[in-house]
């Protein structure tokens, strides 16, 4: 059974920074690309960032490149994603994925006030 968890959300005011981590348990971490995803009030879910199970690809959305950075840590079973610069808009609740499966994590809340 793949269990995603995430932790590290919370209260930031505009422009600071903030890192959001999922372990992953149950299954083999490392072979799979990783991705975070947000969904904000009212908002379908919509994707932020993803790595390659290599970890020497990464992706993002328009959005928030140049502020977000996505990592992995496979000794750790981690997945990271460093947000910075931070903006009002990026307030939502944000989840990580095991791309290519249809296991997410239970999501962790991130706001940003201005």
């Amino acid at each position: 059974q793949v269990q995603l968890v995430e932790s590290g959300g919370g209260l930031v005011q505009a422009g600071g920074s903030l890192r959001v981590s999922c372990v992953a348990s149950g299954g083999p971490f490392s072979r799979y690309a990783m991705g975070w995803f947000r969904q904000a009030p009212g908002k379908e879910r919509a994707f932020v960032a993803a790595v390659s199970w290599s970890g020497d690809n990464t992706y993002y959305a328009d959005s928030v490149k140049g502020r977000f950075t996505i990592s992995r840590d496979d000794a750790k079973n981690t997945v990271y994603l460093q947000m910075s610069s931070l903006k009002p808009e990026d307030t939502a609740v944000y989840y990580c994925k095991r791309l290519g499966s249809g296991y997410w994590g239970q999501g962790t809340q991130v706001t940003v006030s201005s």
